[in-house]
């Protein structure tokens, strides 16, 4: 790699503000809160919205659509054309 072109990547402490859970990772962002981490060493904090542990994806309590009810619905209300 050419040096001076590219951010710092060092090591940062991500927390979820849902859950409340937080894990170490590596990235470019940088932020002026620290939290001190179980291995003792000291790392920048970034507080994030969502992560995996708080998404309904994730979770599994994502609502699922019935889009085949939907369908029928509208063809129902509206009437299914002829071409």
């Amino acid at each position: 790699m050419r040096q001076g072109i590219h951010p710092d990547y060092h090591r940062v402490v991500f927390q979820d503000n849902t859950s409340g859970q937080a894990f170490l990772t590596r990235s470019t962002v940088n932020s002026e809160r620290t939290i001190e981490w179980a291995d003792g060493n000291t790392y920048p904090l970034v507080n994030v919205d969502v992560s995996s542990t708080s998404h309904p994806f994730w979770t599994g309590t994502q609502r699922v659509l019935d889009t085949a009810g939907q369908v029928e619905k509208f063809h129902r209300r509206y009437g299914k054309r002829a071409k």
